[in-house]
């Protein structure tokens, strides 16, 4: 299904050769990691109906992604019936040409159709910096759960490791809700 069009961009839903491309594209920047099969695990997800899987194609090259979960059971909004969007990132070479915008602005319009509000996870190192900044400017706030640590709650005063796995859920309502 194409979700947004409109001159050479393309958003649309994953399909199987997006995978390779990605994670090829990805490791040519320098990520390290079993890249190809994360995005595997969002087609079979998407194959069974759990998440909407996105990518956003410019001349007929993959530039970025993003998924929806519209019933997410992960974290601080996690079984209530809320979508997440999840693993969202435009490749290097293709940042500050509004691709990113796009894909959450199409993530965010899937899960209007789900809940008034949205939420997701970011990372809380230095390589998150631009989608922290992206959130804030989009109207994201804290949810207030504090810091998370490989899918928990990190308690006061408890070790972390400041990897991919520390992150700080946002929310936003999308659309004001009923009286």
């Amino acid at each position: 299904m194409i979700y947004v069009e409109k001159n050479a961009l393309i958003i649309r839903n994953m399909e199987e050769k997006d995978a390779a491309q990605i994670a090829e594209a990805e490791r040519a920047q320098g990520w390290l990691g079993n890249l190809e099969e994360k995005y595997r695990q969002r087609l079979k997800d998407q194959a069974r109906g759990a998440c909407i899987a996105l990518v956003a194609e410019c001349n007929r090259e993959a530039v970025g992604y993003i998924n929806v979960y519209p019933d997410s059971r992960w974290g601080s909004f996690g079984g209530m019936g809320y979508p997440e969007i999840v693993d969202f990132g435009v490749l290097e070479k293709y940042r500050c040409r509004g691709f990113g915008s796009a894909l959450m602005d199409a993530a965010e319009a899937i899960a209007s159709t789900y809940a008034a509000v949205v939420y997701l996870g970011v990372g809380l190192h230095s390589g998150y910096g631009s989608a922290q900044r992206m959130y804030a400017r989009r109207g994201y706030i804290p949810d207030g759960s504090g810091v998370w640590y490989k899918d928990m709650i990190c308690e006061p005063y408890s070790a972390c490791w400041n990897d991919d796995d520390l992150v700080l859920y946002l929310y936003k309502e999308l659309h004001a809700p009923a009286p």
